[in-house]
């Protein structure tokens, strides 16, 4: 397959398939049939990046760059590295067990829905793959306009005030982050992210801008205390908004503080880094006691969320001390890398488990845990499923869980034993309220008569949870496809820290 506009590929074609699904798709069956077969052509075309890709040559690849504002300087540039190209893959991935998984649950305005859900996927691609500032910044925004749709057309009952206080989080701390672009152009004369790079900038503008992107990226991740969001839009959302706000969407705060914060402002991420690493610390243990005390499902896994969340910051900011202060750039690489597959790994294993509230939601109509109970009577496949997905997250070897948080502690031990121990302390409060969870809903008797009328899974609901069970373990038992995926970038990211280093 040609390459050389892959990426604009991969981002106008869901985008241009949501308008035809608006346009063609007025019945039902047809929205849903080519809404999977665009989000299906996606992701077969972004195979390419990943076999195509040279681990050898060092920075962007894929790359396209096309004049779009003289007067701006800014250009409609893109590109992508082994850290973006698993990101954008795993988008893909998802994007078509979303899909899939809503062909049933969704029939209400079915059309509008997929359509939603194809311009969300090319939009958070292009977050992924945008290489000028000013274009990073417009994917950024926009793709809060179909998750808005989604979560205040098909959410819960208290939708429009989660749509809301999702909506005015995410866009408040983007102002932060948009004036901080904007100063970052005057210095540089253009919003190209590699010339943001070599702005040469002094400790006092480095903090300033540190601190506009921490709050924009925080949110999105979301970190604690800027984090309420994120429980209420998960409750309200439909399964596929849970599913991909989840696997994905989170994932931009994480990229986000790789791509800016790092490179951008190398000085004041050092002197600041006990900042986002007492965050993440708080988020990794006191949000699992938070989810050890809920009783709806959808609310465990995303407080669940956050605090699996804590470790992808708590790998980026270890890494700065361990190559600017303690010299181990290995170390470093470590910590980033383990970051980066914790990222990957939660995109699986947080959307099997809203996937699996969301299948058992569809039978009962209800997420109280109180509500269920002996489901493995009457379900035993997908409690099989769930108790796979459920050890995933508790972190069990040989899942993808326990590779990514077990390379963060690891990295982490190198700078600190005690913020290694905190993070993983942390393990156990998530077997607590993981476990707990299976006891009340899977195991036990059968704990009422809608529980006894439940069906198992019928294929569709095989192949997406199947296909979720495959990347847990895919990269839960051998990972090393992955992390030589991302390796290259992340020597790249770590040499430039040191090169940095005042």
């Amino acid at each position: 397959m040609p390459v050389s506009h892959l990426l604009s590929l991969l981002i106008w074609l869901p985008i241009l398939g949501a308008v035809a699904v608006l346009a063609f798709g007025r019945n039902p069956g047809t929205a849903r049939w080519l809404s999977l077969a665009v989000a299906l052509a996606t992701f077969v075309c972004s195979i390419p990046l990943w076999t195509n890709y040279v681990p050898t040559q060092a920075g962007m690849q894929f790359v396209e760059h096309l004049p779009w504002s003289d007067a701006l300087k800014t250009s409609y540039a893109l590109g992508a590295d082994g850290i973006s190209i698993a990101l954008i893959v795993l988008t893909t991935f998802t994007s078509v067990l979303v899909l899939l998984g809503s062909w049933g649950p969704i029939d209400k305005r079915v059309s509008q829905y997929m359509a939603a859900m194809l311009a969300l996927e090319g939009l958070l691609i292009g977050v992924f793959a945008a290489t000028d500032a000013l274009l990073f910044y417009v994917f950024f925004e926009g793709m809060l306009i179909p998750m808005f749709i989604i979560i205040g057309i098909w959410g819960g009952p208290r939708r429009v005030y989660a749509t809301l206080k999702f909506f005015i989080y995410t866009f408040l701390g983007s102002i932060f982050m948009l004036v901080g672009l904007i100063y970052l152009r005057m210095k540089t004369g253009s919003f190209a992210l590699e010339d943001f790079a070599h702005a040469g900038l002094g400790l006092r503008e480095q903090a300033w801008l540190f601190f506009a992107f921490l709050i924009a990226f925080a949110i999105k991740v979301p970190m604690w205390p800027v984090h309420t969001w994120l429980p209420d839009a998960h409750v309200e959302a439909p399964t596929g908004g849970s599913v991909i706000l989840a696997a994905i969407m989170l994932k931009v705060g994480g990229y986000g503080f790789i791509r800016f914060s790092l490179p951008i402002t190398p000085d004041a991420s050092q002197e600041y880094a006990w900042v986002v690493i007492a965050m993440s610390l708080i988020a990794v243990v006191y949000i699992g006691y938070v989810a050890l005390v809920q009783e709806d499902m959808k609310k465990l896994v995303a407080y669940s969320s956050i605090a699996h969340m804590g470790f992808v910051t708590l790998g980026i900011f270890v890494s700065l001390a361990l190559v600017r202060v303690n010299q181990n750039p290995a170390g470093a690489q470590l910590a980033i890398q383990g970051a980066m597959v914790q990222m990957i790994s939660h995109g699986f294993v947080s959307g099997a488990m809203f996937s699996c509230i969301g299948v058992m939601y569809d039978r009962l109509h209800t997420r109280m845990i109180r509500d269920y109970g002996g489901v493995v009577n009457v379900m035993p496949w997908f409690a099989a499923f769930s108790i796979l997905f459920a050890m995933a997250n508790c972190g069990l070897p040989g899942t993808s869980g326990f590779v990514g948080e077990f390379m963060v502690i690891l990295a982490a031990f190198q700078d600190s034993p005690l913020i290694a121990f905190v993070a993983a302390f942390t393990l156990i409060i998530g077997a607590a309220y993981t476990l707990w969870l299976v006891k009340r809903v899977i195991f036990g008797d059968v704990g009422n008569d809608k529980v006894a009328k439940m069906k198992d899974l019928d294929a569709r609901e095989w192949i997406v949870l199947g296909a979720f069970a495959a990347g847990v373990l895919a990269v839960g038992i051998y990972p090393k496809p992955l992390t030589d995926l991302m390796q290259p970038a992340v020597e790249q990211i770590v040499a430039q820290l040191h090169l940095a280093k005042a």
